[in-house]
């Protein structure tokens, strides 16, 4: 929040506390992301493996990641509707202006949401009562809603970015393409990049509470397979993340010159850039930064003379601060830095699997994995700082300047604060019920579990398979 107050020192007295919410609420929504769209495939990994070998320990992490899944569910809906509202009450310029268009992609959404709620209470009701594979089938309608509902917010996000599909008259918007505005010109490299990014999340923090136990000496096969399954998830999404990613830079390099200069601390239009690594702006200059010559020039055009606007090229009444200068640049480092060290770890993960071909026990490399989730969800925060903070001081590129999106009637700072107390309630509330399932789950241990149609259920005493109707 101190981010936010560096960025408004001149801006409209309703500015502030908006930015503050909207950051806030954006921040502690992108945490439960990863966990509907990549969490639940994880889930369905084990499910299927269970019915496919016989694998009971695999069908009970199924079963307890699918009750982990419903928790984050319900959170996620309540966080999720919080910023549905904040849309109308924060930002009314954005949605009087543009709303026929930037709400075409949340409509989408919210069909996808329904879809997800209801496949989510089948899911979760059916360990009892649905044969084997209709009941897996019904996990995989979450799983692929979570992801359409994930791409249709992404579209809205792009489209502020990349506006298209509008034909605007005074002001405001007499024409729509919904095709357009959904599938603009950022929308598949940045659906791409998120949902990567949810699978990493999703599969770094999940490995590392199972890293723990590891550590503790707890090698089951439950533990194993509870680690293996996110971690190698997150493994292999992570070399693709920085193939998208590279590209995604030479898009932004392309096509939204102000942010890639606030990105490359550029100042001024030139060739042979140099990639500066931390440093800050403080009057006009870079500060303290290393810099690697021309590095930044080759990764925008594959080659030294390519030509990068700076921020001279901006025009000064849209030429992003200082501050939002530096909150860009510095926040692109942490993100890069970050996903660099994950990407290590993936590949030490691969080499040490090579090896043995088995879950490593190296316990250096399960400290590590422990906090890998850490360090991915500050990688996924970081990403979203450069995306929003990169487009300042623009709502919709070129259409609609923050500063005419804010609400301009009212106090906003009590909004703030009740939200504040909403959210702090249902975060304490989600933390208490997922201690209390892993405290049953610990004193239950794994061995003795029967699960719906596991090889103690399922299997009756003339050897019918794993998976039989009889469940």
């Amino acid at each position: 929040m101190v981010l936010s107050a560096l960025l408004t020192a001149a801006d409209p007295p309703q500015l502030l506390p908006a930015r503050e919410q909207m950051a806030f609420t954006l921040g502690f929504h992108i945490i439960l992301v990863p966990f509907g769209v990549a969490f639940t495939f994880m889930m369905l990994v084990c499910h299927h493996r269970a019915l496919r070998h016989g694998d009971q320990q695999a069908l009970v992490l199924a079963q307890r990641w699918s009750k982990v899944a419903a928790v984050l569910f319900a959170v996620g809906a309540v966080s999720g509707t919080v910023l549905t509202f904040e849309l109308g009450l924060l930002w009314p310029g954005l949605m009087g202006r543009y709303g026929p268009a930037f709400g075409f992609p949340f409509a989408v959404e919210g069909l996808f949401f329904f879809l997800e709620a209801i496949f989510v209470a089948i899911y979760i009701y059916g360990w009892k009562r649905l044969p084997p594979w209709p009941h897996f089938f019904t996990g995989v309608v979450v799983t692929l809603a979570g992801v359409g509902g994930t791409a249709s917010v992404i579209a809205a996000n792009s489209w502020m970015n990349q506006p298209a599909g509008i034909a605007v008259r005074n002001g405001r918007v007499v024409g729509v393409i919904p095709s357009q505005v959904f599938f603009n010109g950022a929308f598949w490299w940045e659906m791409v990049h998120m949902l990567l990014a949810a699978y990493i999340v999703a599969g770094f923090m999940v490995a590392g509470v199972y890293a723990w136990g590891l550590l503790k000496g707890r090698r089951d096969h439950y533990h194993r397979l509870g680690f293996a399954v996110p971690f190698t998830v997150a493994a292999i999404a992570m070399p693709l993340q920085f193939l998208v990613g590279d590209t995604i830079a030479r898009q932004v390099y392309d096509r939204e010159p102000a942010k890639f200069s606030a990105i490359e601390l550029l100042p001024t239009t030139g060739d042979h850039v140099p990639e500066t690594l931390g440093g800050i702006f403080v009057d006009g200059k870079v500060r303290f930064g290393l810099q690697l010559p021309d590095v930044a020039s080759i990764l925008a055009g594959f080659t030294p003379s390519t030509t990068i606007k700076g921020l001279d090229a901006i025009p000064a009444a849209v030429r992003p601060t200082d501050s939002v200068v530096n909150v860009v640049h510095l926040a692109f480092d942490v993100m890069v830095a970050t996903a660099s060290l994950l990407l290590l770890l993936a590949l030490w993960f691969a080499w040490l699997w090579w090896r043995r071909r088995e879950v490593p026990a190296n316990r250096w490399f399960l400290r590590s994995s422990a906090v890998s989730g850490l360090v991915a969800l500050v990688s996924l925060e970081s990403g979203w700082v450069v995306t929003e903070v990169g487009r300042q001081p623009w709502t919709v590129v070129g259409l609609l300047l923050t500063e005419n999106a804010v609400a301009t009637q009212g106090n906003l700072w009590p909004l703030f604060a009740t939200v504040l107390v909403i959210y702090a309630c249902v975060a304490v509330g989600a933390l208490c019920v997922l201690h209390t399932l892993r405290r049953r789950w610990s004193e239950q241990g794994t061995e003795a579990v029967v699960v719906p149609y596991g090889p103690r259920a399922a299997r009756t005493a003339n050897g019918h398979p794993l998976g039989g109707d009889e469940a």
